[in-house]
């Protein structure tokens, strides 16, 4: 039996939290995303391994990750690219915006996630 990966059940708890307790801009997002209005769909807070990123398409093995204040803290940071560099070699390819910019230019951002997408 192949190990699963995709959404442990042990992690559910905790994506069910953050689920419930997102930043506006993660609402904001996933108002966008959802219902496959880019296209593709997507689900939130989607766990792989033992990390959960924010925004995942299957289809395209495509994570998206908004990054808020929290993100600017050095541990934080090298916690982050140890956890990119991971799910790059597993196969995924990986965006990264900051809470602002889909606050103030969502637009733009839905954009750059569609011109990601393998035609």
């Amino acid at each position: 039996m192949p190990i699963k990966i995709h959404n442990k059940k042990q992690l559910k708890p905790l994506r069910k939290k953050l689920r419930n307790h997102g930043t506006t801009a993660e609402a904001l997002l996933w108002n966008e995303l959802k219902g496959k209005k880019t296209g593709r769909k997507f689900r939130r807070q989607h766990s792989i391994e033992n990390f959960i990123v924010d925004f995942y398409c299957a289809e395209e093995r495509l994570i998206i990750e908004l990054d808020g204040a929290r993100h600017n803290n050095l541990g934080i940071i090298i916690k982050d690219e140890d956890r990119n560099e991971h799910l790059l070699k597993a196969g995924y390819t990986l965006l990264r915006f900051e809470n602002s910019s889909v606050i103030n230019k969502c637009e733009s951002v839905i954009e750059v996630i569609k011109a990601s997408f393998k035609q």
